[in-house]
């Protein structure tokens, strides 16, 4: 609908130890956790007083409140369970690649939620299926689910088994894992995607952002460590496990979580993304100044950003655009062909906050130009004098292989371009982009992956395709 990154998965899990049914409190978490994945959702659950393989389960295609009814919730049934919101980056759009993935063994039952992706997913599938096995989805996480499995047959607990799938799997993950009496949580030695810790009473929760705990009324603890395990028990231990752990400087988490993915009211280790975004909208001001009379954000992730312009530039700050809320994964497209019907459907502009005025636009990145192009026109037609438009990330240069949909290299407009020609293909009167340098500098103290600017990836790409239809 809008030409945006996709945004990559939620996960969040709950075990009472007070023996109470988690499946409402998984369905807020997942509530809260909507904006990461908008394709499909599911709940699993079990009884951790009951038989070992009772496990209950129900997932659809769909947004949460579409695929979960009073009466779905009501027949789930257990006091440990795991949720799971996505946008496929690898892997169909079908029912069958929801998540959580629920596997019965030889040792019992688990179910696994997902955040990221493999880089090094075909060659694990391979082996797997020359080994004879039998795959039901074509996700990545099915791998995953499979090496635990297969582990847990040679080891003494479900989280040795986890540590030694994680010494196979190489790229992005943020996991967790449901067994009859743990929840375990485990995130990958560069710390791609984000994973923390809660407690509410005497249940514990962990979730993709903090903005889920606090839905549920949850205290944040802390951050799951990358390369951490950490297990909970039904005596209410946190047992680590550390033992992938990179050091800090070599870490490398993914810096759109900070512009783009997560909710403005999380903070992901230790560092909160308004914080984040209204440091940039800062650097915006300094390194690229202009003289205008209201800035503007594109909602949603531009909005801080925009607030962060205007407090260092002392430019007011203003509403542009009315953005419908009720327009979800879908919508009914006209049949003839209407190049703007996408973004009008999605956002409108205030004429009276525009007409006559010279606007500064911010929004969080140009992928393919589309989308900028229409609204920068849709500015122009409410009346607006002038429109700079200022980008609070640096150019796309690079696809991502680790869970963000930033795709191919020639479906991208910055390769090849210098910033004057995307402006004049965008419309705007000026265009300028956050530094590079400048993104050490939003959340001080961490280490990130820009990969998807400079090319320079934490870990070898594939040589092959692992994004399938995202190449075309």
């Amino acid at each position: 609908m809008i030409n945006k990154r996709k945004e990559a998965c939620g996960v969040f899990g709950v075990y009472d130890l007070d023996g109470h049914d988690v499946a409402s409190t998984i369905y807020y978490g997942l509530f809260a956790l909507q904006h990461r994945g908008q394709e499909s959702c599911g709940i699993a659950v079990s009884d951790t007083a009951g038989p070992p393989r009772s496990v209950s389960s129900h997932k659809g295609m769909g947004l949460v409140n579409e695929v979960f009814t009073p009466e779905t919730l009501g027949a789930l049934h257990g006091d440990i369970g795991v949720g799971h919101v996505r946008y496929s980056t690898a892997g169909e759009s079908s029912r069958e690649n929801a998540q959580p993935l629920v596997l019965n063994y030889i040792k019992g039952t688990f179910a696994l939620a997902h955040n990221g992706n493999l880089i090094n997913v075909r060659e694990l599938r391979r082996e797997l299926e020359y080994t004879g096995a039998i795959f039901q989805t074509t996700i990545d996480s099915e791998v995953i689910a499979y090496h635990i499995a297969r582990e847990r047959v040679r080891t003494q607990s479900v989280e040795e088994a986890v540590a030694n799938a994680m010494a196979k799997i190489r790229g992005a993950y943020s996991l967790i894992v449901m067994s009859p009496r743990k929840l375990i949580a485990a995130r990958d030695p560069y710390g791609f995607k984000p994973l923390c810790i809660g407690k509410r009473g005497n249940a514990y929760i962990v979730a993709s952002e903090t903005c889920a705990l606090d839905t549920v009324g949850a205290e944040y603890i802390r951050d799951v460590e990358p390369g951490e395990i950490v297990t909970i028990t039904g005596e209410g231990e946190l047992r680590s496990d550390r033992r992938m752990c990179l050091e800090p400087r070599e870490q490398a988490r993914c810096i759109f979580e900070y512009i783009y993915f997560a909710r403005p009211d999380s903070d992901i280790d230790g560092a909160s993304v308004y914080a984040s975004r209204i440091r940039a909208g800062r650097f915006l001001a300094m390194d690229s100044p202009v003289e205008a009379d209201v800035v503007v954000g594109v909602p949603e992730s531009g909005n801080a950003a925009a607030l962060g312009y205007s407090m260092e530039s002392k430019i007011p700050y203003g509403t542009a655009f009315v953005k419908n809320n009720y327009v979800g994964r879908t919508f009914i497209k006209p049949k003839q062909s209407s190049r703007e019907s996408g973004v009008r459907v999605k956002l409108n502009v205030l004429r009276e906050a525009v007409a006559g005025k010279r606007v500064i636009m911010i929004d969080d990145s140009i992928v393919r130009g589309t989308t900028s192009d229409r609204i920068v026109d849709m500015l122009r037609e409410a009346g607006a004098k002038e429109i700079h438009m200022r980008v609070s990330s640096p150019p796309f240069l690079w696809p991502c292989y680790f869970g963000t949909d930033v795709p191919a290299r020639k479906q991208l407009i910055a390769p090849g371009r210098t910033v004057e020609e995307i402006r004049e293909i965008i419309g705007a009167d000026s265009l300028a982009y956050l530094r590079l340098e400048r993104l050490k500098e939003l959340a001080p103290g961490l280490a990130f992956c820009s990969g998807c600017f400079t090319g320079d990836y934490p870990m070898t790409p594939p040589a092959e395709d692992i994004r399938g239809e995202y190449e075309e």
